[in-house]
């Protein structure tokens, strides 16, 4: 993912004595709490500002009473899960599961996230359960990297997947963060997965309005983005297809401190998001506050309250 800069001050995180000691991480020690004062977390982005205030009017109407805490990065906020300091928080399964396994097997360790989504949520929960942490289960909306090209291109060669894509034969310079020369997702990926011919990585960066502007423009021909940009139409731009699955399984994942937020209670509340909640319905959301300059907390109550989950 790529984190934006948060929008309130960061807590001075201090030591508790919720999470397992360091002497006991191989086994869960807490037994499941259920703390009638939650904390839901954001990483200050769009995106996780209104997951945080879904799950927050979830758990209200669960009866539970809730504050919201807003911290930079997961250097910070996943200690804060850890001590109880943040007692839930939105979470992507296979960049979580990566950054857990760098920070429990150090940063050499063999990537643990994969495009299979069990595969992936399996190795998480293990990451997860010796901290002290429970991740929920994973619903319908993922939040991956995706790679768009315009309208008039995709129609023009019919393209409607990397396959596609890859078969023309065409050559693509593509517009990205400058790491994509090196990351299996991006350009090695591209080329080993699709057989697509990158002759070029413009670093403009990932989803950036420079990026896309330059792909509208034609100066390069495909831009690096996720799954729930928002302002792809804007650009007149469209997602191909990740068919053959070279993107692991970022699948939206509550994550909750199990010595306050680990009961049954609190999971059927989140859980009922899974229901309902796809990847297109977040890029509307997405939109409804970065270009229509709605409040994340009344997107959010809009469409629980549309979908049946409010009333």
């Amino acid at each position: 993912m790529t984190w934006r800069p948060a929008l309130a001050g960061l807590l001075l995180l201090t030591g508790c004595t919720t999470g397992p000691s360091l002497e006991n991480r191989d086994e869960v020690t807490a037994p499941p709490g259920d703390s009638r004062h939650l904390t839901v977390g954001s990483a200050g982005f769009t995106e996780s500002d209104l997951l945080a205030q879904m799950y927050a009017l979830l758990l209200e109407r669960a009866g539970y009473k809730t504050s919201m805490l807003t911290v930079a990065n997961r250097e910070l906020y996943e200690p804060a899960l850890e001590s109880g300091q943040i007692d839930v928080a939105p979470e992507y399964a296979a960049t979580f599961a990566d950054w857990l396994n760098a920070k429990t097997h150090g940063a050499d360790a063999p990537a643990v996230g994969s495009p299979d989504q069990n595969a992936t949520m399996s190795a998480l929960r293990k990451l997860a359960a010796p901290r002290g942490l429970t991740v929920l289960d994973a619903g319908r909306a993922v939040d991956q990297n995706a790679f768009a090209v315009t309208k008039a291109y995709a129609r023009q060669h019919h393209l409607k997947t990397l396959s596609d894509l890859g078969r023309s034969g065409l050559k693509v310079r593509l517009a990205a963060g400058d790491e994509c020369v090196q990351r299996p997702y991006c350009e090695p990926g591209l080329k080993k997965t699709y057989g697509i011919d990158i002759t070029a990585v413009d670093p403009k960066g990932v989803g950036t309005t420079q990026a896309k502007r330059a792909v509208q423009s034609g100066q390069d021909q495909m831009v690096l983005t996720t799954t729930t940009d928002a302002t792809l139409d804007e650009f007149g731009l469209v997602l191909l297809a990740d068919d053959r699955h070279l993107q692991n399984a970022d699948a939206i994942v509550p994550v909750v401190n199990r010595a306050q937020a680990g009961s049954e209670r609190v999971t059927r509340a989140l859980d009922r998001l899974n229901d309902v909640l796809t990847t297109d319905d977040l890029a509307a959301m997405n939109q409804q506050v970065d270009s229509w300059r709605r409040l994340p907390k009344d997107v959010a109550r809009s469409y629980l309250t549309e979908k049946g989950l409010l009333k």
